[in-house]
């Protein structure tokens, strides 16, 4: 699965990132253990994705991980809205991730390189969702911005935050 880390987010009123000390395990070079799971589709594509939502485990990302089937990801799930920056320190696959709205709206599409420490900055401020997959799989998908993301529940929205 692969690694990434983001700039940490504003501190916010909702619970749904845990702003303990605590240091990832892979920030002492191991990758954290596997996230639970959900299935998302874009268009007709069923990915098997990890859930990274406290703040652990969205510093912890994908780091140190050496395999990633084609139809897994991990998304990144965030409060609120807000402009993100995402890096590949200790990543050793290269990736591709999408940022996507509160919605579930593919707004951009980025390819990352292992081990790549520059952050890919966000155009917007809109961002809730950050998806990871192997690196050329929105390409190899026909997956551009515009497209939904949702759950076996329905829309982001409901299956993470219980809104419509």
């Amino acid at each position: 699965m692969p690694v990434s880390n983001v700039q940490r987010p504003p501190v916010t009123n909702n619970s749904a990132i845990d702003e303990s000390r605590e240091i990832p395990r892979a920030e002492q070079g191991r990758p954290q253990a596997k996230l639970p799971t959900v299935p998302l589709w874009i268009g007709t594509n069923e990915l098997k994705t990890e859930i990274a939502h406290t703040w652990p485990q969205i510093m912890a990302g994908m780091m140190w991980r050496t395999n990633m089937e084609e139809m897994d990801g991990m998304l990144f799930v965030f409060n609120e809205p807000q402009k993100v920056g995402f890096w590949m320190r200790n990543t050793l696959l290269p990736l591709s991730c999408a940022y996507v709205d509160a919605e579930g709206t593919i707004l951009e599409l980025h390819n990352m390189q292992p081990r790549d420490e520059t952050p890919i900055p966000s155009e917007t401020d809109r961002v809730q969702y950050v998806l990871e997959v192997k690196q050329g799989w929105f390409d190899r998908h026909n997956v551009k911005p515009g497209m939904l993301v949702a759950t076996d529940r329905g829309t982001l929205p409901k299956a993470f935050f219980q809104r419509n």
